[in-house]
């Protein structure tokens, strides 16, 4: 059985579908192909934990890159909220607190950890400078791929040579000297990535981390990811797209035929692959391209009441931001290095953000009435090597490590509030690389699907959207497109307007 459209979608996550409602508005008529039973990829809301209704962004979890313009072309009902936290790093007693306006409790917060006001007049020179950067370069985001020229001369700053032609190492190095401030800089060139500091591969991580929508602020989805898949779901519907799930795609023929596991085909005057390169290439017979692998353990928790800090910090302000710890720039440099050499870190450089403090309508009036909290754990330098020969070993060893790590920094160990199963078992789920390969299909855990591109074509090279393959009428539209890391619907508006083009 088969039938013929023209444009066939590989893959219901956010991208996909945002791909979808471009060319369903302009007339094209689409099928999206998602080989699990419902929508949404890596930007699903899920009960994780059966008996408690509380739907937790599993995978994907905070909103930085996605386009306010997308969310009006398409006229989506979807609502990112701001926090008055931007980050706080504990020390046993102390730390450093940085607001998001960088107040006067952010300044003395400076001077108390390094002590004088010098390290926090370099952070404001330095993110002043970055915002520049930003401004100029999120605009390009949704146009054709401009020359590394031409943006460089769009950019006309010295931020150019800091982000794009010397390792982010070497500058944090020059503009920061205390090690905790250092460290809390260069996590935005880690998250996702197996990087040493000077390796351009943090770069351009960095780079995806505070460019978004000309600011890099990260915001909370209201109502978690989910809400976003639901409106997009929802306009898709509208517009006529037609949904077949649980559609695993077999493979794709030259002459752009899917065929899929229950032997129904589809063929497209398009393919948009809403998948990762390696999958499209694995499906088309071709060459595998590598790329990193991840590097990143997920851990999803429910708690039945916050924990108090041993700072004295307000748990409510302490961890309505990023939550930072053991991520020191010699901590992050020291992990790398052990990781490198399949060694378990000593110390596991991690930070968590609790969605709840900011949105607590992912909580059933139930649970919000009762005190209960998320709270979401990314552990850095944890790549997927670590994992191949005992992944459920080596995930609890990585989790022990990491409360244990937690628990200096609180007066109430984090497994006293966790929430409990009527089991007695705890409300806490762990996610290594190999499981997230198992689950969404991104290559070796690696959250970009690729090693991240910087957001130009070089001089000389043919015009681009950065979502064509080698292959005619076949585009990327997934996070391994050029300027596709993050939950950002880029790629998908990207692939969209490289078909109408053509």
């Amino acid at each position: 059985m088969s039938a013929s459209y023209d444009v066939v979608i590989i893959g219901g996550g956010h991208n996909g579908l945002v791909a979808a409602c471009y060319l369903a508005k302009a007339g094209k008529s689409v099928v999206i192909l998602e080989k699990e039973e419902s929508l949404g990829g890596a930007t699903v809301s899920q009960q994780v934990f059966p008996e408690f209704q509380a739907r937790l962004s599993r995978y994907s979890y905070l909103v930085s890159l996605l386009p306010q313009k997308i969310i009006d072309d398409l006229g989506l009902s979807f609502e990112t909220l701001g926090r008055d936290v931007a980050s706080y790093t504990p020390e046993v007693d102390g730390g450093l607190f940085v607001s998001s306006d960088w107040n006067t409790q952010t300044q003395e917060s400076f001077a108390a950890l390094t002590g004088s006001d010098s390290e926090f007049s370099s952070w404001k020179s330095f993110y002043n400078e970055v915002l520049h950067f930003a401004q100029v370069v999120a605009p390009t985001m949704l146009g054709p791929l401009p020359t590394r020229s031409e943006l460089r001369t769009a950019v006309s700053h010295p931020i150019w040579d800091a982000l794009i032609e010397k390792p982010i190492g070497e500058v944090i190095e020059e503009r920061f000297k205390n090690d905790l401030v250092r460290g809390v800089v260069l996590t935005d060139g880690l998250i996702g990535t197996f990087a040493n500091a000077h390796d351009f591969a943090a770069n351009r991580c960095f780079l995806y981390h505070l460019v978004g929508n000309s600011t890099g602020e990260w915001r909370v989805p209201k109502g978690g990811m989910g809400h976003l898949v639901k409106e997009l779901t929802n306009k898709a519907t509208s517009l006529g797209v037609t949904f077949k799930t649980s559609a695993e795609v077999t493979g794709i023929s030259p002459e752009r035929v899917v065929t899929c596991s229950d032997r129904r085909s589809y063929t497209g005057q398009y393919i948009l692959a809403n998948c990762a390169p390696q999958v499209l290439a694995k499906l088309m017979g071709t060459p595998v391209p590598e790329s990193l692998e991840g590097s990143q353990v997920k851990i999803n928790m429910l708690l039945h009441k916050l924990p108090r800090l041993k700072s004295g910090v307000d748990p409510r302000q302490g961890f309505a931001g990023t939550f930072h710890f053991d991520e020191r720039y010699s901590d992050l440099q020291k992990a790398y290095a052990q990781s490198a050499a399949g060694i378990v870190p000593d110390v596991v450089p991690a930070e968590m953000y609790c969605h709840t403090l900011t949105d607590r309508s992912i909580l059933s009036p139930e649970l919000v009435d009762a005190g209960y909290h998320t709270l979401t754990l990314f552990g850095i330098h944890t790549p997927a090597a670590l994992f191949d020969k005992d992944n459920e070993g080596t995930k609890k060893e990585i989790t022990a490590r990491l409360l244990r790590q937690l628990n200096t920094y609180l007066l109430d160990p984090i497994e006293e509030c966790l929430a409990k199963n009527s089991d007695g078992t705890l409300c806490i789920e762990v996610k290594s690389p190999l499981d997230l390969e198992e689950s969404i299909s991104l290559p070796r855990g690696n959250i970009f699907h690729k090693d991240l591109s910087f957001p130009f074509r070089e001089d000389g090279t043919p015009p681009s959207w950065g979502v064509e393959t080698t292959h005619p009428n076949i585009f990327i539209c997934g996070a391994g497109a050029v300027r596709g890391g993050g939950v950002s619907g880029i790629p998908g508006h990207n692939a969209a307007m490289a078909v109408l083009e053509g």
